[in-house]
């Protein structure tokens, strides 16, 4: 899709100059305290009554400081929706009561 790679000041690469930024942003709220447990490209097992769909890659996940028990906030920067990336979505939402944020 025309992205490419960039690395972060702390030396993670990323697929785009976009997931970079939003990194060092998450980056920045953890080291605030706003958020906890900062995870990069966090894989999601995505199996249907026994049977394995996929894997679900997440750019990032993380929890809110302020309720760190619930489910992780999972988050992904999206420049193009592909017809895969929408059915993920969709199994994260039916298997594991996460919505995924786009960002």
């Amino acid at each position: 899709f025309g992205n490419r790679r960039s690395e972060s000041r702390d030396g993670h690469t990323f697929a785009s100059k976009r997931e970079r930024d939003r990194y060092e942003e998450l980056a920045i709220m953890e080291a605030a305290g706003e958020i906890v447990g900062l995870r990069l490209q966090p894989r999601y097992s995505l199996v249907v009554n026994g049977v394995s769909i996929a894997t679900y890659v997440a750019d990032f996940a993380y929890h809110d400081s302020q309720c760190p028990t619930t489910h992780p906030i999972v988050e992904d920067v999206k420049g193009h929706r592909t017809p895969l990336y929408l059915m993920k979505k969709r199994l994260m939402l039916a298997l594991y009561g996460i919505e995924v944020l786009e960002t």
